[in-house]
């Protein structure tokens, strides 16, 4: 990849001294390595520093025993233009975020703009806007995957078609818009998967005006990608449906901060029950009416591992490397030809947990002590959580 002004491309990175590298990946969470080397925005090496060529670089990061994750992926977010939200009228959000140590997200629909439009011109115009926009505009250095178009009644395969040329990679939550029965949806969402773009199905009660319920038998007979938001956004469905879903699909579970804590931790327990973790993704679902949550990743990790009971180096695999596989995204997994986006990060001072994971067992969130995307530190100690105990330095 050329470098650009909007996509700078970083020269060798050396990562020394870790104490805790947790890798994004289920079958083996936590690697046996002090070291990452990384060139052109790459990893391209990880191990012992003994085995690894850290000769030349032009930046090294002494990580200082603290612990090295991939960059968090949110999987469900509503941008529109910028960094700038009209929901909540709220400038930087998306830099706030990557304070929390999001270094991905990926729209489920720019629905907040004020007077989107919902014909269908207008409809894949703001979709392909978005795409486009956001592909030349990283806030903090932040990927945001835009461009994802509420579906309307009356559109055809050759809408699809003409958004996949486009580069629209990503259907806006179906229910959304005036498309909500499991038929029709079922329909439009063949058509998109066949041109190679991955659907999001709302899940639960209505979260804004014009939509609606949208209950267990039309996601399942919709058969979207990614069950988005199964506990809620806000309201969920009853529990024993959500786990009826997480059963009767094979679908993605995406489960999101802005919905049900109870049924959240619920969906995830049944994903482990049912033997199938690797379909669990998390997202933040903001901005909403909630607002805006910079530490919503974070949150998600430390309530599901300490209310859920899951260990904590597994819940931060649903939040980077079951997203980016699932989502067939070169993140999210630290691994030679991955990008380069970390986040270092060690407990919280204070917090009554001895190590980083126990903290998080103890329901703290973590300190982040610095965040790089693409090989290019973005920000040192976080601005919005609580203090590391330590932080890494650029030697």
């Amino acid at each position: 990849m050329a470098e650009t002004a909007a996509h700078p491309v970083s020269g060798k990175l050396v990562i020394r001294n870790i104490g805790l590298l947790l890798s994004g990946d289920l079958d083996r969470p936590i690697l046996d390595a002090d070291t990452i080397v990384c060139d052109k925005g790459l990893i391209v090496a990880v191990g012992k520093e003994k085995d690894c060529d850290t000769s030349l670089p032009a930046t090294v990061i002494d990580a200082r025993q603290t612990c090295v994750t991939p960059g968090l992926i949110d999987s469900h977010v509503h941008p529109v233009f910028g960094d700038w939200t009209p929901r909540q009228n709220q400038t930087g959000w998306i830099d706030s975020t990557m304070n929390g140590g999001v270094t991905t997200m990926i729209s489920a629909g720019e629905v907040h703009l004020p007077g989107r439009p919902k014909d269908i011109v207008g409809l894949k115009a703001l979709a392909i806007t978005a795409q486009r926009a956001f592909d030349n505009f990283r806030p903090g250095g932040v990927k945001v995957l835009a461009g994802a178009p509420i579906i309307e009644k009356g559109m055809v395969e050759s809408d699809f078609a003409e958004l996949a040329a486009a580069g629209v990679k990503l259907l806006g939550e179906v229910g959304l818009g005036s498309v909500k029965a499991g038929y029709e949806a079922q329909q439009m969402v063949a058509w998109a998967r066949k041109h190679g773009i991955q659907s999001t199905i709302h899940t639960g009660g209505p979260s804004i005006p014009g939509s609606g319920l949208i209950d267990k038998d039309v996601v399942l007979e919709a058969d979207a990608d990614i069950i988005g938001h199964i506990n809620g956004g806000h309201t969920s469905l009853p529990e024993a449906h959500v786990c009826e879903l997480c059963e009767k699909s094979s679908r993605a579970i995406e489960i999101v901060h802005n919905g049900n804590e109870k049924v959240a931790i619920a969906a995830a327990q049944m994903a482990l029950q049912l033997k199938c973790p690797h379909r669990v993704i998390l997202g933040t679902d903001g901005p909403a009416g909630s607002g805006v949550q910079p530490l919503g990743m974070l949150r998600m990790w430390s309530l599901l591992s300490s209310l859920g009971g899951i260990p904590a180096e597994l819940v931060l695999c649903f939040a980077t490397g079951n997203t980016a596989r699932l989502r067939g995204l070169n993140c999210g997994l630290i691994e030679p030809g991955r990008a380069a986006d970390f986040v270092f990060m060690d407990r919280a001072q204070h917090t009554a947990g001895r190590t980083l994971l126990d903290s998080l067992q103890r329901g703290d969130i973590p300190g982040i002590g610095m965040v790089v995307i693409d090989g290019i530190v973005r920000c040192g100690r976080s601005r919005n959580t609580p203090p590391a105990t330590e932080v890494p330095v650029v030697v």
